[in-house]
């Protein structure tokens, strides 16, 4: 069989891979490939699942939009294993593809969203108290399959219930968090860091709007939309970040690209609701210089020793 990619004499060739929703990749990522070809980077979207990609045609893969891994992650993350130069590594991606990476963080005395998680086929009881609450599973994207309920609601009550039992008769683990007021008011905060020279660093960050309503009744989206504007990081933020970062296993030096989501707990300080090492959008666009930062990151990586 041909290689459906044709090479491209002396430059690096990097993949940017994608699903087959987004065959040309989501629009922030696109605003990479002009400061990667300034670099003398040959970069292309490629769809994760492609049968006809031959992965080591290229010198390194970096991971961006394969959104429809969620119901498909044991497959997933067995194709990740047989990539060469995959951004970010394999066990990153098999270790922060289930949500229950967070249990991990807060062992570690990361502040988390208090979470309770649920298996398959193990009875859920509603809190006794009648706050709001947000019941996902532990594999997912995009918000897929999350919904926000108000346990005063005996309509609400039932649904969560309902909720739950569908993605354990999908074999599922769910996870059950309080809903934070805060990211009604405050927003919700996405710290970006990307690779240099010296490591993972800070680059730029952004609010992110409440996107939950209500109860999640079973309609499948690849991804919500979001409503996004560009904020500064305060120290209290930048701090909890770096230390959810410091938690992550191997190390968080060898990563090309990490997304770091807080939202103000009960008493005001940074709380992680998910650090994101595999699929992330970086949202480039929103600050300046970003994409240029995104590109020398791929750049510092290609350089790295094999």
């Amino acid at each position: 069989m041909t290689d459906h990619h044709q090479s491209t004499r002396g430059k690096p060739r990097v993949a940017l891979v994608t699903c087959t929703a987004l065959p040309d990749l989501d629009p922030d990522d696109r605003l990479v490939l002009a400061p990667l070809a300034a670099r003398g980077i040959a970069a292309e979207a490629v769809v994760w699942d492609d049968p006809a990609v031959t992965w080591t045609a290229y010198d390194l893969t970096v991971l961006r939009s394969p959104w429809d891994y969620a119901l498909r992650r044991d497959e997933f993350v067995a194709w990740a294993r047989t990539v060469p130069t995959l951004a970010n590594p394999v066990d990153v991606v098999a270790w922060n593809t289930d949500k229950r990476y967070l249990a991990e963080l807060a062992a570690a005395g990361v502040p988390t969203v208090p979470t309770a998680w649920v298996e398959p086929g193990a009875d859920w009881h509603p809190p006794a108290d009648t706050g709001e609450y947000v019941i996902k599973p532990a594999v997912s994207a995009g918000s897929q399959d999350t919904g926000r309920y108000d346990l005063a609601d005996p309509e609400h009550r039932k649904l969560a219930a309902a909720h739950l039992r569908r993605l354990g008769g999908a074999g599922r683990v769910a996870m059950v968090q309080p809903y934070l007021d805060a990211v009604d008011t405050a927003g919700e905060t996405a710290l970006l860091f990307l690779a240099g020279p010296d490591g993972l660093a800070f680059s730029h960050a952004i609010r992110k709007g409440p996107m939950l309503t209500g109860p999640d009744l079973g309609v499948a989206a690849l991804y919500k939309e979001e409503r996004i504007e560009s904020r500064t990081a305060t120290p209290a933020q930048r701090d909890a970040a770096e230390r959810a970062l410091a938690a992550v296993p191997g190390g968080p030096d060898r990563l090309l690209y990490a997304r770091v989501d807080l939202i103000p707990g009960p008493d005001g300080a940074p709380v992680l609701v998910e650090l994101e090492l595999t699929e992330p959008s970086l949202f480039v666009g929103y600050a300046d210089g970003a994409p240029d930062r995104l590109a020398e990151a791929v750049a510092t990586h290609l350089a790295r020793p094999s």
